[in-house]
């Protein structure tokens, strides 16, 4: 039985002074590249053979449908961030793709992005359905421990702080 993907991978990133506002603060349409840069790592770094095999074979990627982004905490020049990224929705054509920002302790969230994609043809990008086994590779790769509601966002969030609040208490009693 081959090994259990990885499915929270997550990479640590300096935020540059060139990146940020005038407040400095990560610019707002940054936090974007900073995540989709963390996606496309975790991506290759993890399940780079297995992906590429049914984008090849079928010349398909999958493209931003949505994006859905809560700022939370101000990232700031020459801070540490971690970022992590999940898949915690798929279906026969889209997927939900959750990426976080937190500090570099892993234990305040600065920001929390979903990212809806669809799965398409390309060039003409045209909607496709998944094979068969790439719906199996998904399913590896599902955190099915978050239940994904499409008008749910702002509650995630809000459970992913209270989680990380909790996690914070604890490691101070210790």
């Amino acid at each position: 039985m081959p090994p259990t993907p990885l499915r929270t991978p997550e990479t640590r990133h300096r935020v540059h002074s060139q990146d940020c506002d005038p407040l400095g603060h990560l610019n707002n349409a940054r936090y974007l590249d900073y995540f989709l840069n963390a996606r496309e790592e975790h991506v290759l770094t993890h399940y780079a053979g297995e992906f590429d095999q049914f984008m090849q074979a079928r010349a398909a990627a999958w493209v931003i449908a949505k994006h859905h982004l809560s700022y939370l905490k101000p990232a700031r020049p020459g801070q540490q961030v971690r970022i992590l990224s999940q898949l915690i929705h798929f279906d026969n054509s889209n997927l939900v793709v959750e990426m976080q920002m937190r500090d570099e302790a892993g234990t305040r969230l600065l920001a929390l992005l979903w990212s809806e994609m669809a799965f398409v043809q390309l060039p003409a990008g045209t909607r496709l359905d998944h094979p068969d086994a790439l719906m199996d590779l998904l399913d590896a790769l599902d955190v099915d421990t978050i239940a994904y509601d499409p008008d749910g966002f702002d509650e995630r969030v809000k459970r992913v702080r209270q989680e990380l609040k909790q996690q914070r208490r604890a490691g101070d009693a210790d």
